[in-house]
């Protein structure tokens, strides 16, 4: 997922505003070893790919009405995906 794909998918304006936020208090070390469940972090690209397919299916559970939903997962996932994408280099983009 690049910047381009985020620009063409559609959710909930709250969501991504708070993800936006949670993007600029980010911290790599922190926030993606909790949300990834990994010991060594991955490469940028990797994180983005993995964020983007938790992502997905968050959406779709948000979608679905499924009670295991989680908005507090899904703005911690988004804003990881937005902050990892900023570390991609522009011919990934």
């Amino acid at each position: 997922m690049t910047q381009t794909t985020l620009r063409n998918i559609h959710r909930p304006r709250i969501l991504i505003k708070a993800a936006q936020i949670g993007a600029l208090q980010y911290k790599r070390e922190t926030n993606l070893r909790q949300i990834l469940r990994c010991v060594t972090l991955p490469k940028h690209t990797t994180a983005v790919e993995r964020l983007a397919a938790q992502e997905n299916a968050l959406e779709e559970a948000r979608k679905t009405g499924e009670a295991s939903y989680s908005i507090t997962r899904h703005i911690s996932i988004l804003a990881a995906l937005l902050a990892e994408i900023r570390f991609l280099p522009d011919h990934v983009r």
